[in-house]
Order: C-alpha cells, then structure tokens, then sequence
C-alpha cells in the first residue's frame, strides 16, 4: 500500500510520518468493468487516482446521448471536479471500461492532508494546473481540427488503452459518430 501511495504523490518529498499521516487516511479500491463509480446528481466527496485499469467520466445530454470527457488510466486522478470543488451534486458519471484498481482521497482528507503537509497542497496545485491546461488543449483541438485529426492524436495520446476501449466510447469522446470513427480507420488502414 505504501508504494502505491508514494506512487500517487510521486515528486513530494515526505517524511516517514508524513507518509503515515497519508496512508492512514487513503482507501485502495479494486473495481470491475462496467461498476459505476459516481452518477449523476449524486452527492461528489471523492477523487480516485488509478492505479491499474481504466475509467471513463462522461454526461448524457437532453438527447440521451453520452459525451466522454476522460479516460483515466494509471497515475491519472479523476473525479466530477465542478461538483467536487463546489460542493455541489455531479454532472458527470464515472464508470469502469476495465477492472479497476484506485485510491480513493475524499475531500476532507484532502482539507487535512492540506493543512498538515502543505507541500501536498502545491503537488495538486501543480496536477490541477496541467490537468486544466489539457482540457484547454483539448477544447481548442475540438473545435479546430478535423475529426480525423483528433482522432490521430487520440491515438498519441491514449495508445496504451486505445485497442481496449469501444468505439463508441471513443467516437464519444471525440464528438463524432461511430460510423465516421469507422470511416476514419478504413481510410487510414488503406495508407
């Protein structure tokens, strides 16, 4: 368990007590494919940091069609963040697309950890600050390229889970339709 935790927090220089302080204070959880970890409109107190496996966090719009907004796979952390820093209910809902194995951090453990190792503070200031920096990326990759585009930097960044992943959860993710995901691949396996 402890090298699972000093793997989360990888780059925080911590004393032995400090580590404690941690570990007596994080949950490891082992998922199976297809658990749903949060639904919409459920009460957000926690934030996982996978270990193995994948998860998907997505919402369903008026049209009862899903959007996925991530996949996260090991050393990712991944939660309904609006709901989580707001205190409000989730938008989102995170489900398993593999067996899943997380550390689960709740909020207020977060607010303790904070207030007794600052230097973790900094470390999620840190995460946050790239974590928002991809989404931005990823909004503006979005609405500029061509879905063929995005699809080909899917590929660069998520080649580890690409081939484990269904398509309409990538066509999802991508904002386009499954069928225009197939076409895409046809095209490129004709290169």
């Amino acid at each position: 368990m402890e090298d699972l935790i000093k793997a989360a927090f990888n780059g925080v220089d911590l004393t032995e007590e400090e580590w404690q302080f941690i570990k007596d204070r994080i949950a490891l959880q082992h998922f199976k494919k297809g658990d749903i970890l949060l639904k919409e409109k459920d009460e957000v107190l926690t934030q996982y940091y996978v270990i193995e496996g994948c998860l998907r966090s997505f919402f369903i719009d008026t049209h009862e069609r899903e959007h996925t907004l991530q996949f996260a796979i090991h050393d990712w952390w991944i939660s309904d963040y609006t709901a989580y820093f707001d205190a409000s209910t989730a938008i989102l809902t995170i489900e398993c697309i593999q067996d899943t194995t997380v550390l689960e951090l709740s909020r207020i453990t977060q607010k303790e950890v904070f207030e007794k190792i600052p230097k973790v503070e900094s470390f999620f200031r840190d995460k946050l600050e790239h974590s928002f920096g991809a989404f931005q990326l990823r909004i503006i990759n979005n609405l500029s390229k061509t879905a063929k585009e995005k699809y080909l930097d899917f590929l660069t960044s998520h080649k580890q889970i690409e081939k484990h992943i269904k398509n309409y959860h990538i066509a999802s993710y991508l904002g386009i339709t499954t069928e225009s995901l197939s076409r895409i691949r046809r095209e490129l396996a004709k290169q």
